[in-house]
């Protein structure tokens, strides 16, 4: 086979098949649509771009993939993303999905940078898809450290003060299962059980994106995303640094003046009561967040709107009401965020939408992805038998164009040899730091794993769910249960982040692999750039972790720094282990209720017509405001209103810097975070409080 006649194919099969898959992204995915959107279609990108064909030819072996300027790029916006996930996390435990926002700052980061230089006499590597895609790869692997972590939910959930905050006198919350957060068992912890993922689906690889060929739509998306910003011309790109460059500025610059205004707790632009002091009072204002507005304009219209159900339906209605059965339901005497008073209903009221949407979306994607395997296997026996000379020539066309994919192959050995010696140090380390949690449970965990991280990786390649935290919900309740009033709750927690964690880093190495596929990435380099990207959010995300927790103060329910999940994951464990008996009055009676709600609304979405079943809500987005408050969903319902007025004035423009301008936002406030820090841990505060209160 000449490499002439292979790149030619190559180029006219990569048309084909990306044809086929924004078709298909955009019917079945159509939040994923408005990222394809973004981008000419691949005809056109191919046509403006004859480069494109002799890039084909000129593919940089994988060594060259990974450059010393991509990793230093890939740290900085790890990192920094690092810190705006957490910021994220420990306040409304909500974290927009950043894959697409990260390999735009990679592409500005690195096409300035050479710019510059090259404007000062400087001769440049030139800047590829390739190196692109590794950088987006290893700057999501970081910052995914930060938000599956389990920084707002399991881990926080072991410290005093969740314990304190779940009912010192609450039976099953034993006060052995406390471990306040420490920075070298946190590092370590990740370390041992982050690593397992990344080796436990290498064998597999081939078999879930050449051999079933799954979608995966957020790798195919950022994919296309990434062949767009090499073939939208230098214009274009100059658009997208300025304004994202713009906007940078002035959320920087802002997050600076709120702070003058900050001297003490519910003072400031944060706490602004904009629809009056009794709205207010209820959470519903708007906190002048940039963050939560960026977040807004990445994340889907469906999922704000459902976040402002939530928020009207608890804060607006039912928390007002039940608030009134005070002494009949509750004691009188007790503090509204005491698990036996009113956050006892917020708390397991959430518990009972998450469930019920997590389980539901369990069993759908479970089955479908059990009925697609077996239809497909069905159809590889019958093809097996009546193979024609068209499917023939097709299975050919496809070797020429999955040789990019496979040529590189990464040897089983390091799969199967990297698995099991980072599961050995699992077993061995984990009962160590956690002697709650037997070393048996843990075996019996890996030897769980690789199915159960397959089953979710195609899963995830159907659908585009990543149903991690609903694995890692199973071995919760299962390992509270089996473990016993005393460890029960440690053994929970521990043993869902190790589930948790394994199944989720494959899930996100796969979709990496799905981008390495279209954007003819080596998968060696996206690997080793998986690995390393692993590593530094192994480091930075417990880091950015303590720099709130030592700047401000986290986990204080009536604070800014709520950590949401770390009390929801603690009562979810003590009701493994203590059954129904741990619910306030009438609460039970409530959570069937919301549980049978959540189950039916996904019902009624996936059975429905398509115009009935996409304005069904969300439950799991409706059950963050129930805790955390409205004011989050207010922010980011301006800005999905942004987004959509920008569609409607001038959706050319829109579709080009809607990412800029959301990214742009995100980051400048969350790097202002940073020397925010700082300054509350040296003591400096600021010199005015604004505050309201009623005449």
């Amino acid at each position: 086979m000449g490499g002439s006649s292979l790149n030619e194919d190559l180029g006219k099969n990569m048309e084909t098949e990306l044809k086929e898959i924004e078709k298909e992204v955009m019917e079945e995915w159509p939040e994923k649509a408005e990222e394809v959107k973004r981008l000419p279609p691949w005809t056109k990108q191919m046509e403006e771009r004859p480069e494109k064909a002799e890039e084909v030819k000129r593919l940089p072996p994988w060594t060259k993939q990974i450059t010393v300027r991509g990793v230093i790029a890939s740290i900085l916006i790890g990192s920094m993303y690092c810190v705006i996930a957490m910021k994220l996390n420990l306040t409304v435990g909500l974290t927009p999905n950043l894959n697409i926002s990260a390999a735009l700052l990679a592409f500005l980061f690195i096409r300035t940078w050479t710019k510059l230089l090259q404007k000062a006499g400087f001769v440049t590597t030139p800047f590829t898809r390739q190196e692109n895609t590794m950088i987006q790869t290893c700057s999501v692997a970081c910052y995914s450290i930060a938000v599956g972590g389990g920084f707002g939910s399991y881990l926080v959930g072991l410290s005093r003060k969740t314990y304190e905050q779940a009912g010192v006198d609450t039976e099953g919350n034993s006060p052995n299962g406390i471990k306040d957060p420490g920075l070298g068992w946190m590092i370590g912890f990740l370390f041992v059980v982050c690593f397992v993922g990344l080796f436990v689906l290498i064998p597999l690889r081939k078999v879930l994106i050449i051999d079933y060929r799954l979608a995966f739509p957020t790798g195919t998306a950022t994919a296309v995303l990434i062949n767009g910003f090499h073939s939208q011309g230098d214009k274009s790109a100059k658009k997208q640094v300025r304004g994202f460059m713009k906007f940078f500025s002035m959320s920087f610059l802002w997050g600076f003046f709120q702070w003058f205004y900050t001297a003490a707790e519910e003072c400031g632009f944060s706490q602004f009561p904009t629809f009056g002091l009794q709205a207010w009072k209820q959470t519903f204002y708007f906190n002048f967040s940039m963050t939560y507005v960026g977040t807004g304009m990445i994340c889907s219209h469906l999922v704000n709107l459902s976040l402002l159900l939530g928020a009207v339906l608890s804060w607006g209605l039912m928390w007002p009401l039940i608030r009134l059965r005070k002494g009949e339901w509750f004691p009188q005497n007790l503090p509204e965020n005491s698990m036996k008073s009113l956050n006892g209903y917020k708390v397991f009221i959430s518990v009972a939408l998450i469930l019920g949407d997590g389980l539901y979306n369990f069993i759908k994607v479970v089955f479908f992805s059990m009925t697609s395997i077996y239809i497909r296997m069905k159809e590889h026996r019958q093809n097996l038998k009546t193979a024609d000379g068209d499917e023939q020539s097709k299975a050919v066309d496809d070797r020429k164009q999955d040789e990019v994919f496979i040529r590189e192959n990464i040897p089983l050995w390091i799969g199967v040899t990297g698995y099991i010696i980072f599961a050995i140090i699992s077993i061995i380390v984990i009962p160590i730091m956690f002697p709650q949690l037997k070393w048996y449970f843990v075996l019996v965990s890996y030897i769980m794993a690789p199915s159960l991280a397959f089953c979710n990786a195609y899963g995830a390649g159907l659908t585009d769910i990543n149903m991690a935290y609903n694995y890692g919900k199973v071995a919760l309740f299962t390992l509270a249960a089996l473990s016993g009033r005393e460890n029960g709750v440690v053994a929970a927690l521990v043993g869902c982040g190790v589930i948790k964690s394994v199944v989720s880093v494959s899930c996100i190495l796969m979709q990496d692999f799905k981008t390495s596929y279209f954007t003819m990435a080596s998968p060696k380099a996206m690997f080793l750039s998986q690995a390393i990207g692993t590593a530094i959010g192994c480091i930075t995300a417990p880091l950015s972790f303590f720099l709130f927790y030592k700047a401000f103060d986290v986990g204080n329910p009536d604070g800014e720094y709520k950590v949401p999940y770390a009390i929801i994951y603690r009562n979810m464990a003590i009701l493994g282990v203590e059954g129904v008996t741990a619910l306030p009055q009438h609460c039970l009676q409530l959570c069937y209720g919301f549980f049978a709600f959540a189950v039916m609304v996904n019902m009624v979405k996936d059975l429905s017509p398509p115009k009935i079943g996409k304005w069904m809500p969300l439950p799991m987005c409706m059950a963050l405001p129930f805790l955390v408050g409205a004011y989050f969903a207010i922010d980011m319902c301006l800005g999905t209103l942004i987004v959509f007025v920008w569609h409607k004035i001038n959706n050319k423009k829109a579709e080009l810097m809607v990412p800029a301008v959301a990214s742009g936002l995100i980051c400048g406030e969350g790097l202002w975070t940073l020397p925010a820090s700082v300054l509350a841990l040296a003591k400096i505060k600021p010199p005015i409080c604004m505050k309201f209160f009623a005449p």
